[in-house]
């Protein structure tokens, strides 16, 4: 009986055994064939990519770069990227007119001058290529900055506009740890090296400092959009103060200069209505990893975790 017992749970064993081995080739089977597609679906996008880029240059046509989203290094609207793009639409010869789409709430001050100052060397270079910026939904504060390097600006009636002005912002905590008990301990070489700290109560002549930098950063703002708005802007004590404006009234204060979108400015003031998209695009493996990255890598992971649990 024993003997019985013992051959039984043998086979029990080895059955076991060679179903989770079945699982196990199974699992594996399925990640290397979806590897597998997902290669090949790399490549075809490469070479959409490729080709997306590869027909219109050689004719006639109006240049788009886009900005779109918050103007940061790191971002789409990086001056990296809006600067490599602008460099590419001018340069090529069948360019008639470059026309920059800005949807962009702001962001860096130091992106958009790098920007700003770009267009304005690129414009010296090439003086006979036009260049327009179209706004959509809002071009404010660092878009703005950039926007007014264009020739003209054109902007729907419910665009949103303007807010020149520069901000510094943060929080204070001091009453809080207070009520927590908390003791703040900061050690710095410098008497301001702990600068605007958030956990100590403000310093006066830190905060005299910083307001001071960001009035130097306001001037320069204002600089630039008087020389790039030049007597089009309408004399007013507001338009310097951080407002935002609908694109009707931005037309009024001569912040703007008419209204229209991109296939009308291409068609009718450029008049080259085929267009041609120059924005530099995050690279695919970038946009791969932010669309799939996480579910791949948590598929992944799922994988490669039941692989050991069966292997122990």
């Amino acid at each position: 009986m024993a003997e019985a017992n013992w051959e039984r749970d043998a086979i029990e064993k080895l059955a076991f055994a060679a179903l989770k081995e079945q699982r196990r080739s199974r699992r594996w089977g399925i990640f290397f064939k979806l590897l597998g597609f997902g290669y090949l679906t790399l490549l075809i996008m490469i070479a959409l990519d490729w080709r997306a880029h590869d027909g219109l240059t050689s004719s006639r046509h109006t240049a788009l770069v886009d900005v779109v989203g918050v103007i940061d290094p790191r971002g789409d609207a990086s001056a990296d990227r809006v600067t490599e793009a602008l460099q590419n639409a001018f340069k090529n010869k069948n360019t008639q007119g470059v026309i920059l789409r800005i949807n962009s709430p702001g962001g860096s001050p130091v992106q958009a001058g790098i920007i700003y100052d770009e267009i304005r060397r690129l414009r010296g270079i090439y003086p006979n290529v036009p260049m327009y910026a179209v706004v959509e939904d809002i071009c404010a504060s660092g878009g703005y900055y950039i926007a007014a390097a264009a020739d003209k600006i054109y902007v729907d009636k419910a665009s949103i506009i303007g807010s020149i002005g520069v901000i510094m912002d943060g929080w204070g905590f001091t009453g809080t740890m207070e009520k927590l008990g908390v003791e703040r301990r900061v050690l710095a070489a410098g008497e301001n090296k702990a600068f605007l700290d958030p956990f100590s109560p403000v310093d006066e002549t830190q905060k005299k400092h910083a307001q001071s930098m960001l009035d130097d950063i306001h001037k320069q703002f204002i600089d630039v959009v008087k020389k790039g708005r030049g007597k089009r802007l309408k004399e007013s004590s507001e338009i310097f103060s951080g407002l935002l404006w609908t694109g009707a009234r931005s037309v009024e204060l001569g912040l703007s200069d008419g209204f229209g979108s991109v296939d009308f400015v291409a068609r009718e003031v450029i008049k080259a209505e085929d267009i041609f998209d120059y924005t530099k695009k995050q690279d695919l493996t970038d946009r791969l990893a932010k669309r799939f990255g996480a579910a791949m890598a948590g598929a992944l992971a799922n994988v490669l975790a039941q692989g050991q649990l069966n292997i122990r």
